[in-house]
């Protein structure tokens, strides 16, 4: 593969949306997009724009150079006004990482219809809001990369999680059929799911769950973001134009399948 030209870290010819950029997992595949040569635009909700400028001053320290765009991927307009923003800023987005998630964790005879609602919403419905905001540019260029950040919890369900199992499985099944749907246009769509991760809310677990949780994964350990990201950026490149519809576990050998 050949690497791409970067000026200042970037390469403006492709503009790339992370949502749920500012997120553990979302930071990886910023930082790794940016090495790959793109644009990157992390998106954040509008209520954690405080966190999310101290954020990219964070990496702006480290070298990295990432844009900013509010908005709320739960809802269909919100949606289309930031995609619209980030269009007027930056220009057309040509690689979109659908990362933004939450979990409300309750065994099914226990959880609220809030609960239900507000995973499937984030999780699942906005992967809806938000491709549908870019496919018609990426159609028009011929080019295109979406990925869906799904979770090995969608492969092979979790007690207490039909909410977010649901979504994520969910997610693999809207990737397969928009990638039969584009292909013929340049354009590849693919879900990557991730087992357990090393990030900020899993080094909140208390001990004993967090080291029962990595004693059931054969290599011992959970991933690194960056570990993730880099399959991220794999799908992302401009020359991995024939995988499409591919769902890749990343999880360490916990579920095999």
């Amino acid at each position: 593969m050949t690497d791409l030209k970067k000026n200042n870290g970037y390469d403006n010819s492709r503009i790339a949306l992370v949502t749920g950029g500012i997120g553990g997992i979302g930071t990886a595949i910023c930082r790794q997009l940016l090495d790959q040569g793109r644009r990157v635009v992390a998106g954040h909700l509008p209520q954690e724009l405080e966190i999310a400028e101290g954020w990219k001053a964070d990496l702006a320290s480290d070298g990295y150079h990432v844009d900013l765009v509010s908005g709320d991927v739960a809802n269909f307009a919100s949606s289309k006004d930031m995609v619209t923003d980030v269009v007027s800023r930056f220009g057309a987005v040509d690689i979109l990482v659908n990362c933004a998630g939450i979990t409300r964790d309750k065994m099914l005879r226990k959880m609220d219809i809030d609960m239900w609602e507000d995973v499937l919403s984030t999780n699942l419905d906005s992967a809806f809001n938000v491709t549908r905001q870019v496919v018609d540019g990426m159609i028009d260029r011929q080019f295109g990369r979406v990925v869906n950040i799904s979770s090995v919890n969608g492969q092979k369900g979790q007690f207490g999680q039909t909410n977010y199992s649901a979504a994520k499985a969910g997610l693999h099944g809207f990737t397969m059929a928009l990638a039969q749907e584009v292909a013929y246009k340049g354009i590849t769509v693919n879900t990557i799911s991730p087992g357990y991760v090393d990030t900020r809310m899993t080094q909140a677990m208390p001990d004993d769950i967090r080291n029962q949780i990595v004693s059931t994964i054969p290599v011992g350990r959970m991933a690194d973001p960056s570990e993730i990201a880099r399959a991220v950026a794999f799908v992302c490149h401009d020359e991995s134009n024939y995988m499409t519809g591919a769902n890749l576990p990343i999880n360490g050998g916990l579920y095999m399948n």
